[in-house]
């Protein structure tokens, strides 16, 4: 197994276990775990597929990952920071 395989599927994993803790109700959505868990599976991810040259993934990854991290960081209305 090749360094990108393990790397990407660490994130693989990282981004299936916030799936499914999300789908069982244990994991809000909303919480920053979530969101942080999100945005460490994509770019995990996203590493792995632009070490393989696989474009089309880093792009995919890239974007979920920004999301991910602009999410994290938004502060909620009604809240000072």
């Amino acid at each position: 197994m090749k360094t990108s395989d393990i790397i990407a599927s660490v994130g693989v994993i990282i981004l299936l276990i916030a799936f499914l803790l999300n789908l069982s109700n244990k994991l809000s959505a909303e919480s920053k775990t979530y969101k942080l868990m999100n945005f460490i599976g994509a770019g995990t991810c996203c590493y792995a597929s632009y070490m393989v040259s696989f474009y089309p993934f880093v792009v995919l990854e890239g974007v979920w990952g920004f999301v991910a991290l602009i999410s994290l960081l938004k502060v909620p209305r009604g809240t000072s920071v």
